[in-house]
């Protein structure tokens, strides 16, 4: 499981950096894709290794990356927006 783990949080990392690479302006900080970035990755790892078992050595780093994709995907904003305020901010 140590491995997994290890794998997991390197998948997340470089997850992130692709993303930062391939949409620097639909993405806020850096900080914050990273931050979304490895746990999402970990936690696949947790989940696929929960659900499977420990005798799957590559399907839960394709847990791992699935889920901290889909994690990253909730961090892009749309084309061309700029940032909704809310009412109760102003």
């Amino acid at each position: 499981m140590l491995w997994e783990s290890i794998s997991a949080v390197v998948l997340g990392l470089t997850l992130s950096w692709v993303a930062l690479r391939a949409l620097p302006d639909r993405l806020p900080s850096s900080r914050a894709v990273l931050l979304a970035g490895v746990p999402g990755a970990l936690f696949g790892a947790y989940l696929t290794h929960s659900t499977l078992g420990s005798g799957h050595p590559l399907a839960t780093p394709a847990g791992a990356v699935l889920v901290g994709a889909v994690t990253l995907s909730l961090l892009v904003r749309p084309r061309g927006s700029r940032p909704v305020r809310s009412a109760a901010a102003q």
